[in-house]
């Protein structure tokens, strides 16, 4: 089930408000595909017999991908199945019939390349007014994202012009009227806002935790619980969190990964923290609660952010000047601003573990 967050983000960029309101589990499927990856992440693994939602949407990626070719019904029967299988046989994955986590991964993975790859062939600027299979390529990334809502036929009319417009003001551009190389770059390096980085493997319970997690930047929000002391054999040698953190940066993102052929934000934490023979928990939440507010970060810090949800859902380690590691979902282990357009906005704030 979605949370609220993701819920109103969908609103947020639907024509059919009022529609949502009476019916709003109606109309997932035909959400965009950023959105459409939160409701499969948060469901268990699927598999043969099941008849829901996330199965629609497992069906609608196939589809896309060009792997499934019969009604999108939610029914998973023989043909999902077979369809499923050819998939994970073709991208090297076991061959169980079942979506697990690192199949989804996959299957979002993939998504996203066909959607925004054509975005690196592109000749720059467009403008309004122009047409033909350049333009279909950035209505087809802007929908990826929600904001081009009509048909996918190639004129740079006034419905291109609103949603390249929303992009920009949403995500902190200067807003232009025309496509330019900073443009394009800015659409196929964006972060969707319905990406779950870290607790996608978590229990049901935890997620609803979660979400109710306190936010820093309100005020009367209730206290966090009490920070945990974590033991450690000897104090926590900075230095050597980043000399171990910075050896991954270029690791790719893999949805529940936590070792290094893949990472995602929690699971890097967990991972450069074992190395050093200390033992964290797995997801975000978890994660917050058991370390203490700080004014501002220091070298070796915690950061977190508030991204498709309210209350932490992502986090990465301050690393100074301004900037943090992180594992994020488009483009893996990497060193990221905190002030840019996307990060400053979802800061929650930066904590610290205490240890003995």
């Amino acid at each position: 089930m979605l949370t609220d967050a993701t819920v109103q983000h969908v609103v947020k960029h639907s024509l059919s408000y009022g529609f949502v309101l009476s019916q709003p589990f109606a109309f997932y499927v035909d959400a965009y595909p950023s959105i459409q990856n939160n409701i499969i992440k948060e469901s268990d693994v699927l598999y043969y017999g099941q008849h829901n939602e996330s199965v629609k949407v497992l069906q609608h990626k196939l589809k896309t991908l060009s792997y499934f070719d019969h009604p999108i019904d939610g029914d998973f029967g023989v043909l999902t199945e077979y369809a499923l299988k050819k998939f994970q046989k073709e991208k090297d994955l076991s061959i169980t019939g079942m979506a697990d986590r690192r199949t989804v991964n996959k299957l979002i993975i993939e998504e996203r390349e066909k959607n925004l790859a054509p975005l690196r062939e592109l000749s720059s600027p467009l403008r309004p007014g122009d047409t033909g299979k350049e333009i279909e390529t950035i209505q087809t990334a802007l929908y990826y994202f929600g904001y081009y809502k009509a048909e996918i036929d190639g004129i740079f009319g006034p419905l291109t012009a609103q949603a390249l417009k929303s992009f920009q003001q949403d995500n902190g551009y200067e807003v232009q009227d025309h496509v330019s190389e900073k443009v394009i770059d800015a659409i196929y390096t964006a972060e969707p806002e319905a990406s779950i980085d870290s607790d996608a493997s978590a229990p049901a319970e935890e997620k609803t935790a979660a979400a109710k997690a306190p936010n820093p930047k309100e005020k009367s929000a209730p206290a966090a619980k009490e920070p945990k002391t974590v033991k450690a054999k000897s104090a926590i040698d900075v230095a050597q969190v980043m000399k171990t953190a910075k050896q991954l940066v270029g690791t790719p993102y893999v949805w529940g990964g936590d070792s290094p052929q893949g990472f995602d934000c929690s699971g890097l934490i967990q991972y450069i923290y074992k190395e050093l023979g200390i033992q964290l928990p797995r997801t975000v939440n978890e994660l917050w609660n058991i370390t203490k507010p700080v004014d501002s970060p220091s070298v070796g810090d915690f950061v977190f952010f508030q991204t498709y949800r309210s209350g932490p859902s992502h986090m990465g380690i301050y690393v100074g000047d301004g900037q943090f590691l992180h594992a994020g979902e488009s483009r893996g282990v990497e060193i990221s601003r905190m002030d840019n357009s996307y990060w400053q906005p979802r800061y929650l704030g930066a904590k610290r573990l205490n240890t003995q």
